[in-house]
């Protein structure tokens, strides 16, 4: 008798261990795709193809996960205006498939002195395309603010820059909180560059290395999340 019950016991036990290792979360191997759609801070202008914002994003989140990779698709070209941009996504016309969307755009439109009406009429599209580019889920999209190269060498401390692009920043964060739009504010890192050189790539004007490690900074918290990571 006292056989049996200890057979019992061990047969439960095991069970017992089956049943802990059948309910294990299996290892998350998805591919998650990303999106990275704007001008030459999106680009990556004048640092290394590992460098720019969109890549560093994807290497920390396969650094996260341990399991599974991500892909970056960018569509952006160094000058790109909002109707640029708007010409090459129809052009390029990728799937409406993407886990995470990001969208950088503007400072060609201040710089090139167009109207402030092109940015009022094509921002808003973007967004409406960023979200369908994500599947329709708006939660998928994160719009960045745009830099200030007023505090590079080429900007020289212009503070008319400043005013200009802080008037493009205010209407994309307004309009961003209206859709419900996650939007990252990374202007004020930019905004160090004169006083911290290295902020600034060798070309003088766009961002460098290190600037781009701290827009990432500031995105993974956000970002995160939206990936169930």
């Amino acid at each position: 008798m006292k056989r049996l019950l200890l057979i019992f016991l061990v047969l439960s036990l095991v069970n017992c261990s089956k049943d802990k290792d059948d309910t294990t979360t299996p290892p998350d191997t998805r591919v998650l795709k990303i999106l990275a759609l704007g001008d030459s801070y999106t680009k990556g202008e004048s640092v290394c193809s590992t460098c720019k914002f969109p890549t560093q994003v994807r290497d920390s989140i396969n650094a996260r996960r341990g399991n599974g990779l991500s892909e970056v698709q960018i569509i952006a070209q160094i000058g790109w205006t909002t109707p640029q941009l708007k010409n090459a996504i129809n052009q390029t016309n990728p799937p409406n498939t993407f886990d995470l969307v990001t969208l950088l755009i503007g400072v060609n439109n201040q710089y090139q002195n167009m109207p402030f009406s092109f940015y009022e009429n094509d921002f808003p599209e973007l967004v409406q395309k960023a979200i369908e580019k994500a599947g329709g889920n708006r939660n998928k999209v994160v719009v960045l603010s745009i830099p200030d190269y007023a505090f590079t060498p080429f900007g020289n401390g212009n503070t008319s820059i400043s005013a200009a692009l802080q008037t493009y920043n205010q209407f994309a964060s307004d309009y961003c909180a209206s859709q419900q739009i996650s939007f990252v504010y990374i202007t004020d890192i930019t905004q160090l560059g004169l006083q911290q050189p290295a902020l600034v790539a060798q070309d003088g004007l766009h961002p460098s290395t290190l600037a781009y490690t701290r827009f990432v900074e500031r995105l993974l918290p956000v970002v995160m999340p939206k990936l169930g990571l």
